[in-house]
């Protein structure tokens, strides 16, 4: 039986994905084999002994102590592309709010709550303060094409946009889902210098973090519109605040408020509703159970953030998994089991080794101690 702990409340269809036969499900559980999470950040939480793995439901992790994890031998896994959808609709909408004053004159009309039947004259003579202008031909710069910067561009094609995309990191299966009227630059010259809108679609770290300062700022032509959908610390908020007083920057959308954010002038704060919608919810649960069950159960790993991807399918009846660091101690590890391998795979993140052994029959309770104790290897569980 598998005991898995919850934190922040996880949408019931993810949960149901993990049989009652086999697993309990308690946001009280004190020593869980896993643990299902939003945003609850975890940096101060004591993370118990039984603990294997950590589903965040949703793709930023920065609310989990990731080193500290891994140290332990514990996989976390995060939910990507699984609310892509619900952020894009969102990034669209911010682009449309920026560009047409459709929050600014919503709060206008209701200025005119009390004016009777003078409301339709009052209207249509102050339309044209709100007026705006279109998205179709403009250019908007997408940096970072995962899996939401992909959707956020493939759309604006079809609204129209001129779309160019910066990530030094694009990955095969990305590139191809990219439409093919997307151009894809190396340069942030390039990109910056003709858009009209500039979206971040990152993950925040320490190499990211205020990635659009001062200085990418410059680069940018006069009168754009910076969109941030991804991470608040992204965007340098001094810097932007000081672009948004110049007119550099006619407008700052901002999904991750803080106090300075609300308080500038040409910004326009969205009170984190990108990934907030039920069916976003229910796909990041769904994903981060499914995950969480898969490595539970068979020992396969797939979009982990700190381990190597590595699976075999379905356990047989005697699977061993392990991870090392160095290399991944094949030779050592058969010997110390003392049972002929079958199937595996070995798999490497950095100095990260993952290995998946399917055996001829279970290994002895002493071989998986000798395992353990070769040096290196600080994860061993038996799936026997």
């Amino acid at each position: 039986m598998f005991k898995i702990k919850t934190l922040n409340k996880i949408d019931s269809n993810g949960l149901k994905r993990l049989p009652e036969a086999q697993y309990t499900i308690n946001e009280n559980e004190e020593n869980p084999d896993a643990i299902i999470v939003r945003s609850f950040k975890m940096h101060d939480m004591e993370l118990p002994s039984s603990l294997k793995a950590i589903a965040r439901a949703g793709a930023g992790v920065n609310n989990i102590p990731l080193d500290k994890c891994t140290d332990a031998g514990i996989v976390v896994f995060n939910t990507p592309g699984a609310n892509a959808n619900a952020v894009k609709e969102l990034a669209i909408a911010g682009m449309l709010m920026a560009s047409r004053g459709i929050a600014e004159s919503i709060e206008w009309a209701r200025t005119l709550a009390d004016k009777g039947d003078e409301v339709p004259a009052l209207i249509e003579a102050g339309k044209k303060n709100f007026a705006g202008n279109e998205i179709k031909g403009k250019t908007i710069a997408v940096i970072g094409l995962g899996a939401i910067g992909i959707l956020i561009a493939n759309a604006c094609v079809d609204l129209g946009l001129d779309v160019i995309g910066y990530d030094p990191f694009l990955s095969v299966n990305n590139a191809v889902k990219l439409n093919t009227s997307v151009q894809v630059t190396d340069s942030l010259d390039t990109l910056l210098a003709d858009a009209d809108f500039v979206t971040i679609n990152v993950p925040q770290n320490d190499k990211t973090k205020g990635f659009i300062n001062a200085e990418l700022i410059g680069k940018m032509k006069d009168g754009v519109k910076v969109l941030n959908f991804a991470r608040g610390g992204l965007v340098n908020n001094t810097d932007i605040k000081v672009a948004l007083e110049s007119g550099k920057v006619a407008t700052y959308v901002c999904d991750f408020p803080d106090v300075e954010v609300i308080k500038m002038k040409g910004a326009m704060p969205i009170a984190h509703l990108g990934a907030s919608t039920a069916e976003s919810e229910t796909n990041c649960a769904i994903m981060g159970a499914n995950q969480v069950k898969d490595y539970l159960e068979n020992g396969n790993i797939v979009n982990s953030v700190n381990f190597p991807a590595a699976s075999l399918g379905a356990k047989n009846e005697a699977r061993v998994v392990y991870a090392s660091k160095g290399d991944n101690k094949v030779a050592e590890a058969t010997s110390a089991l003392g049972v002929k391998a079958t199937n595996m795979i070995s798999k490497s993140r950095g100095d990260i080794n993952y290995t998946i052994l399917d055996l001829e029959a279970a290994p002895a309770a002493d071989a998986i101690a000798k395992l353990e104790a070769i040096n290196g290897v600080f994860l061993v569980r038996s799936l026997a």
